[in-house]
C-alpha cells in the first residue's frame, strides 16, 4: 500500500498565477465598461467655460482705457477712469437721475478709479460706443441713450443704468468677474 503525503507547496503555482491573471483582467474590464458612465455625468468643457469666472489683469490699462471682455458671453467694460471722470461721477445729483445711483454704490470701495459694467445697453441691447455722448461715458448709436462715466442712464430711451456684474479684486492690479 503506498502513502500519499498531501503537502502545502510555499510556492506559486501555475494554476495560482492564472487566478491572478484572470482577476486583473476582470478587473481592467470592469474599469473600462464603468468609466464612460461615470466620465457622461461630469459637464463638458463649455458648460464649465459658460460659467467659470473670469481673471483679469489691469496692470495694462491706461487711465482713460474702456476695456472689453466676456463672461458668461456677455460683454463687460472695464473703464480705467481718470480723476476728472470720478469728480464728475460722484459730484451729480443723483436725484436728478431716471434711475438713482451713486457712483459710490457702482465701483468697489478705495478702487474708484475701476468702473466695471455690462456691455450691451438697458434699452434694447445695442454696444454702446465708449467715451462719447454729453457725458463722455458712453452713448448708443442705435436710439441715443447716454450714460455717464458711472454707467447710469443720463438721456435717450433706455431706462435704467449698466448693470454693475459680480466682481471683486484680488489685488491691486487684477479683478475676478463671477
Amino acid at each position: 500500500m503506498a502513502t500519499t503525503h498531501a503537502s502545502a507547496s510555499a510556492e506559486p503555482t501555475r494554476r495560482d498565477f492564472l487566478f491572478l491573471a484572470t482577476g486583473a483582467a476582470g478587473a481592467v474590464g470592469l474599469a473600462a465598461t464603468i468609466w464612460p458612465f461615470i466620465s457622461q455625468m461630469a459637464p463638458d468643457a463649455a458648460t464649465i467655460a459658460a460659467g467659470a469666472p473670469v481673471d483679469f489683469d489691469l496692470a495694462p490699462v491706461a487711465e482713460g482705457q474702456i476695456v472689453k471682455l466676456f463672461w458668461r458671453g456677455k460683454l463687460i467694460f472695464v473703464r480705467h477712469r481718470t480723476a476728472a471722470e470720478i469728480k464728475a461721477a460722484q459730484e451729480t445729483d443723483v436725484t436728478s437721475l431716471r434711475d438713482p445711483e451713486a457712483d459710490s454704490a457702482r465701483v468697489k470701495p478705495g478702487k474708484d478709479q475701476w468702473l466695471v459694467v455690462y456691455g450691451n445697453c438697458t434699452h434694447l441691447g445695442c454696444v454702446p460706443l465708449g467715451n462719447e455722448g454729453a457725458f463722455h461715458g458712453w452713448q448708443c448709436p442705435c436710439h441715443g441713450s447716454v450714460f455717464d462715466t458711472s454707467g447710469r442712464i443720463r438721456q435717450g430711451p433706455a431706462p435704467i443704468n449698466l448693470p454693475v456684474p459680480p466682481y471683486a479684486f484680488t489685488s491691486d492690479k487684477a479683478i475676478r468677474i463671477g
